[in-house]
């Protein structure tokens, strides 16, 4: 059996090589008992997938496994993002397993198990899981009865509460040129069918689901979203949007054809919920988003409270705290109202909305953000494939010794997801493990592109 482990946000494995049939048995086993021992065998469990190769296949083989066990199962009826199936979770006080490997690449597929809270499973629940699949526990759980498995299409529990967030008519007198990139996701027959069902005008590319998500990667970045900047760039005063493959995360590009950094979209929005929706709360941010973030909070009078990487913490974070809204740098945001989990389809609804009450296009509420702040700040990401856990704690040891760089003094240290160092006033450097990869993660920040190409030379030929 290969070593099956819950990242920050569930198991994700290379379909054919470690996603087998038995390794996804062996999950499925270990859900099942921890769903009994933890809520009862009358818990529901819903079941959804994204567009992945052998998605729905391993789906299928799931739900038969958990209603065998005497569990009433809601299999969905087709593809599903992942934020569909969460809030659903939540609405029906049921657990959910969804299988996507979310933004990576097209050979990878996973499992996401997500408790009734809607959020993705904290470590004391993946620790649990894990537990059964290697002591072998999961596989002597009998109930002596089966359950009955029934196809559920979840998007109209979804809509409905959507619809109670989102002022769709705002929207659609905006009247807002706008491109939907599909990019071959989840988010196709979902996010597209919201704008129709309110008669939000758009136009759309690359609106089917392909298990090679056209080539590319199912990752709203611009190396993946060319063909959506191209044409947008052609197109006067539009916008765009995108999802990844399960639709958790968003993508934004603006009427210049610009990416949009999540920084930014989360920084907006927060100034959108407190200025025109009125809204309070706390602001949820990782330890890797932006300084902007904690700017726009302060001159907002909200309060900030920060996270490790990965929304597993993010979520926990808004469950415990009167949140506004909880964002991190990889792109994924919630808001209060909704679900703690990110959710790419109303992150993008969330913008439109925001460029409807401002009056204002995305190009314009970007540099409103920059006056408001009164600093730009630019990042930067080195990944580091290393071999082992004793080359990654070398090379954090070797950052905590970091006195300057850059021509700025240390200011600070932070611990909570490897290590970060402050810089100066407006400058840091984070470098951490990745949850998903055999990567240790360097990221950089600072005001400029001088200071933080300075910082980034200085840090890369001290840690080598």
């Amino acid at each position: 059996m290969t070593k099956i482990k819950f990242g920050t946000d569930g198991w994700r494995a290379i379909v054919g090589e470690d996603f087998t049939e038995e390794n996804v048995k062996l999950v499925a086993h270990a859900i099942a008992k921890y769903v009994y021992e933890t809520y009862g065998i009358e818990k529901e469990i819903i079941i959804g997938y994204d567009p992945r190769n052998m998605a729905d296949v391993f789906s299928k083989l799931t739900a038969e496994i958990i209603s065998d066990y005497g569990f009433n199962v809601s299999y969905s009826s087709r593809v599903v993002p992942t934020p569909v199936l969460a809030y659903c979770a939540k609405n029906r006080n049921a657990c959910a397993i969804m299988f996507t490997a979310s933004h990576n690449p097209p050979e990878y597929l996973g499992i996401k198990f997500i408790p009734d809270y809607a959020g993705p499973a904290t470590s004391d629940i993946t620790d649990a899981l894990e537990k059964n699949i290697y002591m072998n526990e999961a596989l002597k759980f009998e109930n002596g009865k089966s359950g009955k498995i029934t196809l559920t299409d979840f998007a109209k529990e979804y809509y409905e509460h959507i619809e109670k967030l989102i002022d769709f008519e705002l929207i659609k007198n905006a009247e807002i040129n706008i491109i939907f990139d599909g990019l071959y996701s989840a988010s196709i027959g979902y996010f597209d069918t919201l704008l129709k069902e309110h008669g939000i005008k758009f136009d759309s590319m690359h609106m089917l689901h392909d298990t090679n998500f056209g080539g590319g990667m199912p990752e709203p970045k611009p190396k993946y979203m060319k063909e959506l900047i191209e044409k947008i760039k052609t197109i006067k005063n539009t916008v765009g949007f995108a999802n990844d493959g399960d639709a958790d995360r968003f993508g934004v590009i603006n009427e210049q054809g610009e990416y949009v950094t999540p920084n930014e979209v989360i920084a907006i929005l927060l100034k959108h919920l407190v200025e025109h929706k009125k809204m309070s709360g706390c602001l949820v941010k990782t330890v890797g988003a932006s300084l902007m973030l904690d700017k726009t909070a302060e001159k907002l009078g909200i309060d900030v409270v920060e996270t490790a990487v990965g929304f597993k913490h993010v979520g926990q974070a808004m469950r415990e705290n009167d949140c506004l809204i909880g964002g991190e740098e990889s792109g994924g945001l919630s808001i209060k109202g909704h679900i703690p989990e990110k959710d790419g389809l109303l992150a993008n609804l969330l913008v439109l909305e925001a460029m409807a009450s401002s009056h204002k296009t995305m190009v314009e509420l970007q540099q409103d953000l920059k006056d408001f702040v009164g600093s730009e700040y630019v990042n930067d990401r080195v990944d580091f494939k290393l071999n082992n856990r004793s080359e990654i704690t070398t090379v954090i040891e070797k950052m905590s010794k970091v006195k300057t760089a850059g021509g700025f003094d240390l200011t600070k240290t932070d611990t909570k997801d490897g290590i970060k160092i402050y810089l100066g006033e407006n400058s840091w450097v984070l470098a951490r493990p990745s949850g998903t990869e055999p990567l240790l993660r360097i990221y950089f920040e600072s005001n400029n592109i001088e200071n933080l190409e300075k910082i980034k030379k200085d840090i890369l030929s001290f840690i080598k």
